[in-house]
């Protein structure tokens, strides 16, 4: 018997209907959920350990997206035909959802959890990645796991000058603001979007319209939640051993020097750190010798826990930072650009002690990054890569390639940029910009625009305005009141702190932004101001930029590959290429440059790419000439390709040949071609007809030589008979002379 699932509905602002439904899928997992949106349905599962790991004083939660290609009726590509490594694009929606859940779990809950979330059916027009953290939220609301939730996330994008909830891909496109934002019913957890030089005003008000949205969806998982019994209560647990004792001591012995440390001021990373640590060594110095051992691990976490009061009551009370910098001061900035002399473009941007080295290559249209999901798909001819080493924080450990933050930071950065790359025919370029951090004290995302941007102008690409970014922060209080917006923040003070909020944009306007927010109760005044403080910042910074480089390069640098585009007409693309691709595998050989064709409508888009310019018009010569139609009159340099009795075929446009009649070669009559003519001549030949019936070609030799003094063409009887059969296109011998077939009888074709 089908078991019969529990269900709760509610519709989006357009009317569509969202359905939860669980009990029917995956019901030996802790909790799961199917959401059906039309044709689309997620399923998310969750499962949580009963008990945590010995020593384990952190929330190991792991959060995976992943996309079965059978939703969509396709098939995965490479030799193995299956679902593999996730996609950058599952990897930045499990993050999406990984940020809005994490900070309501308990602090004090540390069993391994891990959330699922499985696209089983879509609509290649609908974005599942507005839904997934419902459903993740969902399967933990009718789960007994601690969760201080539920969260949702909306899309909200700003179409025609209206807000929209959750619009589909075709009306996304029209978009001037797209942002996925994750709430509670109270509170904003999380933001993330790009937009199109929005002001600060626009993007408040689209947070709050995401907020009234999302209060619905939360309400449905707690409407869901109720009527399933395992949820209500949630498990009791115990995954932490204290010591209010040792707890009390640390804090009598170690607040008030860390609090005389905070207030000092020191830039220096390192030596603020050591100086960090010298407290919790001499506090455990005081304890018996051989409790030292036993007690380090608590004694860490109590310090750590005072360290942070300490330093957040430094900056509530006396204004001071952790190096020494007013609110809304930006550390010290130092901009070079061409720094690497074969790069295509490079900048080095320097921020305090963030360092980023940003390159930029430009390619063909064959550089195209191609984008191969069960719902989005396409190519790019923009992309940005973060890298993030490890001695970039003077740490030692293995570097086992990209990560999900690398992944993270460089989207970020990528959509802060892409609003400003020109498009069309303002750029014929495949464009890779790669931001290699070689220091990180904080923001090196946010360096990383910076660095691109100047990277970009002095790679010469025309890019619309200079773009900078800039992390904020909060410290606050909830019981008094009290906060503080950052500007410009330290890694120490996003550890610290209760919001890392970055914003990038121009001097007009938001082009993205990034946030996450730890702490509950954060208003719209704090918001308003953090985006105006920002603003200011953002405007220092380009200021600062603008000293290295004011605007792009009037030219690209001498060996960048040039690129001019040609357009053909359809019916010549396959001239083009030739049979096999011999024709313009040999033309870029010959020309050394290379070809890259495009089908668009009735036209072929051509790319011609070369650093020599030479090589360019080159090719540019050999494709007119296989496109160029032949016309009556016209004078052509044409190439022998065959010598026949009655004249010759003559190449005159390449894959056109032109019959060279034997009477057309000279003034004089000639018995034989042989001795005149042979095969890789060059001749100047002139198109004296098309045969209105088989479109054969003929040309004539003769009438571009001087015509012999008091010249006299021979008449039929005298010469050759007119309409010999030479100028029959089978060029076989004319049957009408054969006297073996005079007296046969006609051949019955149809015998057999």
């Amino acid at each position: 018997m089908t078991p019969k699932g529990i269900t709760q509905s509610f519709e989006l602002p357009d009317g569509r209907l969202v359905t939860i439904e669980t009990g029917k899928l995956a019901k030996q997992a802790d909790g799961a959920v199917v959401v059906t949106v039309g044709k689309t349905m997620l399923l998310a599962t969750v499962v949580s350990n009963k008990e945590a790991k010995e020593d384990v004083d952190f929330m190991p939660l792991s959060v995976d997206y992943k996309e079965k290609y059978a939703s969509t009726g396709k098939f995965p590509g490479g030799f193995f035909k299956r679902e593999g490594r996730p996609s950058d694009y599952e990897v930045l929606i499990s993050r999406l959802i990984d940020r809005a859940l994490r900070p309501l779990f308990p602090d004090d809950y540390h069993a391994e959890t891990q959330v699922v979330i499985y696209l089983i059916s879509g609509d290649n027009n609908v974005p599942p990645d507005a839904f997934s953290a419902l459903a993740a939220s969902a399967a933990l609301a009718v789960s007994d796991i601690p969760f201080h939730g539920p969260i949702s996330e909306v899309r909200v994008a700003r179409i025609n000058g209206e807000f929209v909830i959750n619009p589909d891909f075709e009306a996304l496109a029209t978009a001037d603001l797209d942002l996925m934002v994750a709430a509670t019913m109270e509170n904003i957890m999380m933001v993330e979007g790009e937009s199109k030089e929005v002001s600060e005003a626009v993007m408040l008000e689209a947070l709050k319209i995401a907020h009234d949205a999302i209060k619905v969806q939360c309400q449905a998982q707690l409407d869901l939640a109720a009527k399933i019994e395992k949820a209500n209560p949630k498990r009791v647990y115990c995954h932490e051993k204290n010591d209010e004792d040792l707890r009390a001591a640390v804090t009598a012995f170690a607040y008030q020097p860390c609090y005389e440390l905070a207030l000092r001021g020191n830039p220096n990373k390192h030596e603020r750190s050591e100086a960090f640590e010298a407290v919790r060594e001499q506090f455990i110095e005081t304890l018996p010798e051989e409790e030292r051992e036993a007690k380090k691990s608590l004694v860490k976490k109590y310090f750590h826990d005072v360290e942070k009061k300490a330093v957040r009551d430094a900056i509530l009370n006396d204004r001071i930072r952790l190096d020494g910098r007013k609110m809304n001061e930006i550390r010290p900035i130092w901009c070079e650009v061409d720094y690497l002399p074969s790069a295509h473009g490079s900048a080095v941007f320097t921020r305090g002690e963030t360092q980023s080295l940003v390159t930029v290559t430009l390619g063909s249209k064959m550089d195209e990054q191609t984008i191969d999901g069960a719902v989005v798909m396409g190519t790019s001819n923009f992309f940005l890569h973060y890298n993030f080493p490890s001695f970039s924080t003077g740490e030692a450990r293995p570097n086992r390639g990209v990560g999900r933050r690398e992944v993270g930071h460089g989207n970020l950065a990528e959509r802060a940029l892409k609003p400003m790359i020109p498009t069309g025919e303002e750029n014929p370029y495949t464009i890779r910009v790669v931001s290699d951090i070689l220091e990180s004290n904080g923001s090196s995302s946010m360096a990383s625009v910076c660095g691109g941007t100047l990277a970009l102008m002095d790679a010469g690409v025309k890019i619309q305005k200079p773009v900078a970014g800039i992390a904020m922060g909060l410290i606050s209080d909830g019981r008094d009141g009290k906060f503080a917006v950052l500007s410009d923040i330290l890694g120490d003070e996003d550890h610290l702190g209760d919001m890392d909020f970055k914003v990038t944009g121009t001097k007009d306007g938001i082009t993205a932004c990034q946030m996450d927010i730890k702490v509950d109760g954060l208003t719209y005044e704090v918001l308003e101001i953090a985006l105006e403080q920002a603003r200011q910042g953002r405007l220092h910074i380009l200021g600062e930029m603008a000293k290295a480089i004011t605007e792009p390069r009037a030219d690209y640098k001498d060996f960048v590959p040039r690129i001019e585009k040609m357009i053909i007409d359809k019916e010549f693309i396959g001239a083009v290429i030739g049979p096999g691709g011999k024709i313009i595998q040999e033309m870029q050989r010959e020309t050394n440059t290379v070809i890259v064709i495009e089908e668009k409508g009735n036209f072929g888009i051509i790319d011609i790419v070369s650093a020599n310019k030479e090589s360019i018009e080159m090719a540019k010569a050999r494709i007119r000439a296989i496109v160029a139609v032949p016309e009556v009159g016209e004078t052509y340099l044409g190439t022998v390709k065959s010598i026949m009795p009655f004249g010759a075929f003559v190449e005159i446009l390449p894959g056109k040949d032109g019959l060279l009649h034997i009477s057309e070669i000279e003034w004089k009559r000639l018995d034989t071609v042989e001795g005149i003519l042979k095969v890789g001549d060059k001749l100047k030949v002139k198109l004296i007809g098309v045969d209105a019936k088989t479109n054969k070609i003929k040309l004539s030799r003769r009438v571009l030589l001087p015509k012999p003094e008091g010249y006299q063409e021979e008449k039929p009887s005298e010469g050759r008979p007119e309409g010999r059969s030479e100028h029959r296109s089978d060029h076989r011998p004319d049957r009408r002379h054969d006297n073996r077939n005079d007296n046969r009888p006609p051949r019955n074709r149809d015998r057999n």
